[in-house]
């Protein structure tokens, strides 16, 4: 399984499709651990492009703050599981570690669009 969350300035970026990079996560569901992490630079911002070039790198969940209804609609159709309204002050290891262990719960979306 691999997780995929949108990073800016070494945080959770609360707009994944404004972020620099992409934290992706190799992990063991299983053993409910890490493996390992790969920080990937975020390609130049063109509408609908995130989803495919994720699921490419072989992403299976996405964590993030917010996200438009279109870009969860590609995630979606890539069979990318979304999870939205992570806090930015919160490593993202500690947010795998809280998936993995079944208990992160989707917030707010603060993307209205």
């Amino acid at each position: 399984m691999r997780i995929a969350i949108p990073m800016s300035q070494n945080q959770v970026c609360l707009h994944f499709g404004h972020c620099e990079a992409f934290a992706l996560f190799e992990v063991d569901p299983e053993a409910c651990q890490i493996v390992s992490r790969t920080d990937l630079p975020a390609p130049p911002h063109q509408p609908g492009l995130l989803p495919p070039w994720l699921a490419e790198k072989g992403a299976t969940v996405i964590i993030a703050g917010g996200m438009g209804q279109r870009a969860q609609a590609l995630f979606a159709q890539q069979e990318i599981e979304v999870f939205l309204g992570a806090p930015a002050n919160q490593a993202p290891e500690a947010l795998v570690q809280t998936f993995l262990a079944g208990k992160l719960e989707s917030g707010p979306n603060p993307c209205d669009h």
